[in-house]
Parts: structure tokens; sequence; C-alpha cells
């Protein structure tokens, strides 16, 4: 019958840190680290640079929307005034007519 000894390595913390294996044949060590490690930094970074990316955009589009929406203001405005340039001429032509007529 083969015997099977198994032996655990833990840190001050109480995680455990080694597993050792021996069996008869002689020890198979395998260690196993289950410490905390840094994974997923990069994945940290992808999602930091994406989401500085899409408030960038954000940014471009809200300002260039503002730029248009002046625009468009600025034209209705200087339309407004078109308009009342023409109704002014049109009431100089009426008076001047009217005077012509009356005199």
């Amino acid at each position: 019958m083969e015997q099977e000894r198994i032996i655990e390595t833990t840190d001050a913390n109480g995680t455990i840190v080694e597993h050792a294996y021996e069996r008869d044949a002689g020890p198979a060590n395998v260690t196993v680290n289950t410490a905390p490690t840094n994974s997923g930094g990069g994945f940290s970074a992808v999602m930091a640079l994406l989401l500085l990316a899409a408030v960038a955009v954000g940014g471009y589009l809200v300002f260039t929307n503002n730029g248009s929406e002046a625009r468009k203001d600025n034209a209705v405005a200087d339309a407004a005034d078109d308009v009342g340039n023409a109704a002014q001429k049109a009431g100089n032509a009426a008076e001047k007519a009217a005077e012509k007529i009356g005199n």
C-alpha cells in the first residue's frame, strides 16, 4: 500500500503558501502560492484609458453641439433682423406713397 503525506506551509496571516506531497516512491513537491497577487492591473489600466477616451469624446460632442446651437440662434436672430429691416423699408415706402397721394 502506498503511503502519502501532505504538508501545508502557511504565512503569518494563515494563508496557505505551499503544498508538499510525499509518497513512498519519493517526494513530489507542488508549490501553490495562494497569497494575493497584483493581477488585473492591465485590465484596470485599459478600463481607465477607455473611460478617459469616453469622457473626451463626450466633452467634444457637448462643446460641438453648443457651438452649433449658438450658430443656429445667431442665424435666427439675423433672419429676424432682416425681416424687421424689410418691414421698416415697406413702412417707409408706404409712407412715401401716402405722401405722394396726399400731395
